[in-house]
């Protein structure tokens, strides 16, 4: 059975997709108008995630996992490193491995001193004031390779959940030799949801953390070795988790 296309909005309904359904799916090009980064640029990034040290902390035994992170606070247009600290999410936002506090090694800092990467994390930000005028917005910023090492990879290993924040951005940074990895989106607090598979780079899953709860399938190898690539960034308002 194949996955149905993404519900796509284009950057001037971004916004009110949001507003209207708790999530908005960007193509690559609605992505770049609205934070006005280019897609080269982004494209630059790229082979970082060819260097991401594996995530230590998988509670299930397996090795699929890779992954490094950054946190930041935003003030209106101007984002500011905040220093290196833990990643914590509450038992209540992840079974599996909440209460724990995971000290990922930081985001190399080539990238964190990219210009559009930073651009790209404070124009989300700006997105999601416009949704719900929180501000300072504390950010994390996830850099994640699934990988089939263990023959499945697991994206999101703790099933449908909510992460515990204002906004969530999954953006899809590449899919190479894999099948599955299907995204799933849910009413928090009804049956109603929708389903479809990001495949192109540098689309975009925005999320309003409140209102819905998100997964994605498991990824399986086509021919060999395969991955799937995310950058994941969180925002919070009035403090970063286990800090309120």
């Amino acid at each position: 059975m194949h996955s149905p296309l993404p519900p796509l909005s284009d950057a001037a309904r971004a916004v009110a997709d949001l507003k209207a359904h708790g999530f908005a799916v960007l193509a690559p090009d609605a992505l770049s108008a609205l934070c006005d980064v280019a897609i080269a640029d982004l494209q630059s990034l790229r082979t970082d995630w060819d260097a991401l040290p594996p995530d230590g902390y998988l509670r299930d035994g397996g090795r699929y996992r890779r992954r490094r992170h950054a946190c930041y606070v935003q003030h209106g247009d101007q984002l500011v490193a905040a220093a290196r600290r833990a990643h914590w999410q509450s038992e209540d936002y992840n079974a599996l491995h909440g209460g724990m506090h995971r000290w990922f090694d930081p985001v190399a800092a080539a990238t964190a001193a990219a210009p559009v990467w930073t651009t790209l994390i404070a124009g989300l930000g700006a997105v999601f004031g416009q949704v719900r005028a929180r501000r300072p917005w504390y950010v994390e910023a996830h850099q994640f390779r699934i990988d089939t090492t263990d023959g499945i990879g697991r994206p999101t290993p703790e099933g449908a959940h909510r992460d515990g924040v204002d906004f969530v951005a999954v953006l899809l940074v590449a899919r190479e030799g894999i099948k599955g990895g299907e995204t799933r989106v849910f009413d928090a607090d009804g049956p109603s949801g929708q389903r479809f598979t990001l495949t192109r780079p540098w689309s975009a899953l925005l999320l309003d953390d409140h209102r819905v709860i998100h997964e994605s399938t498991p990824i399986q190898p086509v021919d060999g070795a395969g991955h799937r690539d995310t950058l994941v960034l969180t925002y919070r308002s009035g403090a970063f988790q286990g800090e309120d």
